[in-house]
């Protein structure tokens, strides 16, 4: 009997692990004496900020990290989205026809759209009756309802919530994957992987075109056919003394990698290899007593976040919306504790919300 790469919990564990990343990041890259990212392009001026902050450590220490590297969280949701289509789509041959090609589309888009539209609606009706409104041109709602926006010229500004360019860049990749990727040679993977980054090398690292190319499904084919190789060819490693090397090693080399340009397309790589490792040590599949207890204390919880991390993606810019003012006024770890702890509660109940909008049909 064949050992799954990744058991459903520990999937759902590594969802915890990048949506904590992911929504811990969009509160704190807002705050402007924290660090800024490089997430859709690289400035030199933001990693020799990141230094300094690190050789100066303060009490902002936490925020600057997770303002860095919190958006890394994304690869590791598309590293999981390729992996589970894999898992889902190619243990039995749906046919290539273009009605399965349809449904396979049509399905997919409509399962964004019930996740989408429960969060985009709460959130301009918070953002309406709250200071800093946004100012909504006809076309910008279009596209984020039909999950275009990330072609539109200026998505930095186009795009309001910030974090609503995933549910674009999602749908492109599943066009892509089942129009070229599906139960095709590793090849036309590798080769696709190999042509987004070449690309991205050849911009310029602090221009519009990196920028306009890292929102689309180019920016994240590495991870995300990472994940395809990894749910067709990958194997379960049992070796802790292995495990444990590769989670250092992805330490070092997600700081080290994201010092220079050219390194830094490779980082998502390297967080998709250490979460994976992470999670399979706290996994509780082996240990006993003492061990396995704590192993049980951080693992179920992540597992337990992984479950709503959908949720929690939708409905965190309305509570980062309502909190932020009381870090930006120098509390800054009140704002986050208690934008936190509303997050959690409120995507409990857009969970409940969500499961009771009927499901489209595969």
């Amino acid at each position: 009997m064949k050992t799954e790469q990744l058991t459903r919990a520990e999937c759902n564990a590594l969802r915890g692990i990048a949506i904590i990343g992911i929504f811990l990041h969009n509160y704190c890259h807002w705050l402007n004496p924290i660090v800024k990212e490089n997430e859709y392009t690289f400035s030199q001026k933001n990693v020799d900020w990141l230094n300094q902050v690190l050789i100066g450590m303060d009490e902002k220490i936490v925020a600057h990290l997770l303002s860095f590297f919190g958006h890394y969280g994304v690869p590791v949701f598309l590293f999981l989205s390729a992996y589970g289509l894999v898992k889902k789509y190619e243990r039995q041959d749906k046919g290539s026809s273009a009605t399965t090609r349809y449904h396979f589309i049509r399905y997919h888009f409509l399962k964004l759209f019930k996740m989408m539209i429960v969060g985009f609606v709460a959130f301009t009706m918070v953002d309406a009756i709250t200071a800093g409104q946004h100012h909504y041109q006809f076309l910008d709602v279009v596209a984020q309802l039909l999950m275009f926006n990330n072609v539109l010229p200026d998505p930095d500004h186009i795009i309001w919530p910030g974090p609503y360019w995933f549910f674009g860049l999602m749908l492109q990749l599943y066009l892509v994957y089942r129009l070229l990727l599906y139960r095709k040679h590793w090849g036309w993977t590798v080769g696709l992987m190999a042509v987004c980054v070449v690309i991205q090398m050849c911009l310029s690292p602090e221009g519009d075109a990196l920028n306009r190319y890292r929102y689309n499904f180019m920016g994240g084919m590495l991870p995300f056919g990472l994940g395809l190789l990894y749910a067709r060819y990958g194997h379960r490693s049992l070796s802790r003394g292995y495990l444990w090397g590769l989670l250092l090693l992805s330490l070092c080399a997600d700081y080290l990698f994201s010092l220079n340009f050219y390194l830094w397309a490779f980082v998502p790589v390297w967080i998709c290899l250490g979460s994976i490792a992470f999670v399979q040590l706290i996994s509780p599949t082996g240990g006993q007593g003492l061990r396995l207890r704590m192993k049980e204390r951080i693992f179920h919880p992540l597992e337990w976040v992984g479950t709503i991390s959908a949720a929690l993606f939708v409905c965190h810019p309305i509570t980062r919306k309502i909190f932020i003012p009381i870090s930006r006024e120098g509390d800054i770890y009140t704002g986050l504790l208690l934008y936190i702890v509303a997050s959690v509660c409120l995507a409990w109940l857009f969970k409940e919300v969500i499961k009771r909008i009927p499901s489209p049909k595969p």
